[in-house]
């Protein structure tokens, strides 16, 4: 799998934070997908909107109830159209289904389009081990591969990039002069990847959907890299999550108009690409082989969960993301996995580990933005709760992580709030130790943690003079 850093998310969101380039790269992107997103909502209207997102719901719950059936129906379907289907229990074995496909066929050179799975399982280096170089195609993903960095989003993987960084990279690592306009910069990569499109032996996708009712691979892109990688080589393989199944073609055409919108404000994206199998006869171009690869990696634990299966709804649309008050201050990479921001906090720590991945639940306000946009309405707050629940009270040793202080807080604190007379007490005793801190009316330093570090950013209003019951008791109770 993929290098996994989900226990160095402290450590990052920091360096996330004081770096003022980064900063303001997710000022500029975040919000810009978020303002797209609403525009086409109200292009739409509301009303249809919510009635779309309810449909799209049903459809995602009623297939992973029936997961079993749709996969068997999709193998039917692609079989009979002359492709192959491998299942893939693990990372391991997803390489070695890809690895296998390209020795046996003498694959030096595979071309890329956009896919989270072949990142997720490392696929790159796997390639890379047995002599196959593997180069990205799509943009963002190609800008990233030489910076030799790991994607900053799900949608626009190098959107931490400023413009003199990508001219600086490209003028490093293929040769070009130094570029100020992005149009030029967009003509460089393509020049650098036509060649690379042509000499490639395989061509290696991921895929957004997959009908189980035609067999149809259905993969949406604002660059043509897609439709090269599915056409030109000889090999295309196809790698993708089994949640990715939808029952029909009618489903599909409601998908399409709700990913384009909620990724960047899009009706439809400028390439969508439909392949149900290899080249026929008949065909003036396309694949002799068709691959699809369809990967587990920890997805059947998901599923069996009846807390958190709903996160299999995702489209990967990014919309969480582009809301998310914690995405947009520490960015993509301090998520330190594939999937950042809300989604990839419910996410990671199933598909890594609990334990791996435990500080990634708490990354959130819960403020709920991310499940108003989901265009799933995918319940993200609720998922990062139960989250947080398994690591404060889990039965499994290994799932638990609550030190003795924690659960001695907890334990006073359930204490103190069930004893009238001792809550009194306390309150009693905090208003004399408040009084020398309190000043203009606030507690602007406390001197002991935990207050001290809620008081490094912001201010701590005092206790009251006067507590809510004995408000209640003298004033509120009488009545007007």
């Amino acid at each position: 799998m993929a290098e996994i850093k989900t226990d160095q998310f402290p450590q990052a969101s920091l360096r996330a934070i004081a770096d003022p380039g980064l900063q303001a790269a997710l000022e500029r992107a975040g919000g810009g997908f978020n303002t797209a997103r609403l525009e086409a909502i109200d292009e739409m209207g509301s009303a249809r909107w919510e009635e779309m997102r309810e449909q799209a719901r049903e459809i995602k719950r009623h297939t992973l109830d029936n997961l079993d059936y749709y996969l068997d129906l999709l193998t039917d379907r692609i079989t009979r159209n002359g492709g192959s289907v491998h299942f893939a229990r693990d990372a391991k074995e997803a390489n070695s289904v890809v690895t296998e496909l390209a020795l046996s066929r003498g694959v030096k050179l595979a071309t890329k389009s956009k896919s989270m799975v072949s990142e997720e399982i490392g696929l790159n280096d796997a390639l890379a081990e047995v002599g196959v170089e593997a180069v990205e195609t799509d943009l963002g993903e190609y800008i990233i591969q030489l910076a030799e960095e790991t994607p900053f989003h799900i949608v626009a993987p190098a959107m931490h990039k400023t413009r003199r960084q990508v001219s600086d990279l490209f003028s490093d690592k293929i040769g070009t002069p130094s570029m100020e306009a992005i149009e030029d910069m967009t003509e460089a990569a393509r020049n650098a990847l036509r060649s690379r499109f042509l000499q490639a032996d395989m061509g290696i996708t991921g895929a957004n959907f997959l009908v189980a009712e035609t067999g149809t691979l259905v993969i949406v892109t604002n660059e043509g890299n897609g439709r090269f990688c599915t056409s030109a080589p000889p090999v295309h393989v196809a790698i993708t999550g089994m949640e990715k199944v939808i029952p029909t073609l009618e489903d599909l055409a409601l998908f399409l108009r709700l990913l384009p919108r909620s990724a960047t404000g899009q009706r439809l994206t400028s390439y969508v690409s439909m392949v149900s199998g290899p080249r026929r006869p008949e065909d003036p171009d396309g694949p002799e082989e068709f691959h699809l690869v369809v990967v587990d990696n920890g997805r059947s634990r998901l599923l069996a969960d009846p807390e958190l299966r709903e996160a299999l709804y995702c489209i990967r649309c990014g919309a969480c993301l582009n809301i998310c008050p914690v995405y947009r201050k520490v960015g993509g990479h301090a998520y330190g996995w594939v999937y950042p921001g809300p989604i990839g906090a419910v996410v990671s720590p199933v598909l890594v580990g609990l334990p791996q991945a435990r500080d990634l639940p708490n990354a959130s306000s819960l403020c709920g933005a991310c499940r108003d946009v989901c265009p799933i309405k995918i319940n993200i707050p609720h998922m990062l709760l139960a989250l947080r629940n398994r690591l404060a009270e889990s039965e499994s040793p290994e799932e638990r992580h609550t030190n003795l202080f924690e659960r001695l807080s907890a334990w006073g604190y359930g204490a103190l709030m069930s004893s009238p007379r001792l809550l009194s007490a306390v309150r009693g005793l905090g208003r004399v130790l408040q009084t020398p801190l309190v000043k203009a009316g606030m507690i602007r330093k406390a001197p002991f943690p935990p207050l001290s570090k809620w008081t490094r950013q912001r201010d701590l209003p005092p206790l009251a003079p006067k507590a809510f019951r004995k408000i209640w008791e003298e004033d509120l109770s009488r009545g007007p």
